[in-house]
């Protein structure tokens, strides 16, 4: 990430400070919280080596009772990644983490969504990053990063044609967060994920359906180590969320998708 990283750190004001899965599990498990772990695949668009799935599925083996697995596939690899979202069901991860702007594919193109189906197929949730980008964030051109590749208006086509795909919107889409309201309203398999910020930025509106009409389509997150775990939940306890609320958001919502009902760990 060297040459990404810094831009993202400069946009959250906060340096991404690694820790060895040891600890940072330890620290989790203080805390009572699930971390999910994110693979990643963007070889195609910027010529840099991938994390391997089976490098996540087996923090997970080494750490269940903290850490679940998402991995990760390169859309521009066509088939090859048709069958490596066979090998994420396989390794025991949950689900599949794609970032349209920096892969750099338009995930309303029929052309990728193969790979949705095998995800559909799979039972595997499809995370997408939505809005914009720290990565690149006040960078001469972006540093070549589309943001208009992550508008959440471009999962309504995916979900509409996957109705039995979980379809989850990182970041709720700011700068376009009212048009994914609109698409979780009218699509009850798309959920928002509030990660990326701080509770207390959150826009009014956003919090309003979090509290309200789309309480069981919306999961916490804090996009760690941009955001820590701690500031999140002790932001989020000053939402003034009713108790049901909360526990939805908190817990039962990811539990539900993740398939993880048995764990009494936060998600995220």
């Amino acid at each position: 990430m060297a040459g990404y990283v810094e831009a993202a750190e400069a946009y959250f004001r906060s340096p991404a400070i690694r820790e060895p899965l040891r600890d940072l599990a330890a620290r989790y498990r203080e805390l009572n919280v699930r971390a999910v772990l994110l693979a990643w695949d963007a070889e195609t668009a910027t010529g840099r080596p991938r994390v391997p799935n089976e490098t996540v599925a087996q923090a997970c083996r080494d750490y269940p009772d903290v850490f679940t697995g998402l991995g990760s596939v390169d859309p521009h690899k066509g088939a090859a990644a048709v069958e490596e979202v066979e090998n994420i069901a396989a390794l025991g991860l949950r689900g599949v983490k794609f970032h349209p702007s920096l892969q750099a594919f338009s995930p309303d193109d029929p052309k990728h969504w193969p790979i949705f189906a095998a995800c559909e197929r799979h039972g595997l949730i499809a995370l997408f990053h939505t809005g914009t980008s720290g990565i690149g964030a006040r960078q001469p051109g972006g540093q070549g990063i589309r943001i208009d590749y992550a508008h959440p208006l471009k999962l309504d086509s995916v979900a509409a044609a996957h109705p039995d795909l979980t379809v989850v919107a990182a970041h709720f889409g700011w700068p376009w967060h009212m048009d994914l309201i609109a698409i979780a309203l009218h699509k009850a398999n798309v959920y928002i994920d509030i990660s990326g910020w701080s509770p207390r930025r959150i826009p009014a509106e956003v919090i309003r359906e979090l509290r309200g009409r789309l309480n069981g389509q919306f999961l916490w997150g804090s996009d760690f180590p941009f955001f820590a775990p701690e500031r999140c939940l002790s932001e989020i306890a000053d939402l003034d969320l009713t108790a049901e609320a909360s526990a939805a958001v908190l817990h039962g919502n990811a539990a539900r998708i993740l398939g993880l009902l048995a764990s009494r760990a936060q998600c995220r």
